[in-house]
């Protein structure tokens, strides 16, 4: 499991001037929260993690393995930051949570009857459609 508090530590976050919502406030307050985190440098990641997350995140990080978000949601720069931090967690347990294998299954042989079974009539119901032959 994640250990948040931790790699909260190693999140990077500069403040920007926004160009969401606040009218003449944005001109003035760094609203827009970028975060940046840099996989490869992680100390609380291991090997396996960060090799998982850099071919799942591959689109998302830059060509040193960096990524960064952005938020300017909310004219609030503690908001922001909240917010940003909850989609970088979001998108980490996305990234390292690992699909189950799929079981190959044999299909029942009552499966199999039924449907035959079904087609069977489908084919007398269609049969009986056309005109008969004298």
């Amino acid at each position: 499991m994640i250990e948040k508090d931790k790699l909260i530590s190693e999140l990077q976050f500069k403040a920007v001037r926004s160009s969401g919502a606040g009218g003449q406030n944005v001109n003035k307050v760094s609203s827009k929260v970028v975060l940046s985190f840099d996989i490869e440098k992680s100390s609380f990641l291991s090997m396996e993690e960060k090799e998982l997350l850099i071919s799942n995140l591959l689109s998302r990080l830059t060509t040193e393995n960096v990524l960064i978000l952005n938020c300017d949601e909310d004219r609030s720069q503690l908001k922001n930051k909240e917010i940003v931090i909850k989609r970088f967690f979001t998108i980490l347990t996305q990234a390292l949570h690992i699909p189950k294998k799929r079981k190959a299954t044999k299909i029942p042989k009552s499966v199999i009857r039924k449907r035959i079974k079904d087609k069977k009539n489908l084919s007398d119901l269609k049969k009986n459609r056309k005109k008969p032959e004298f």
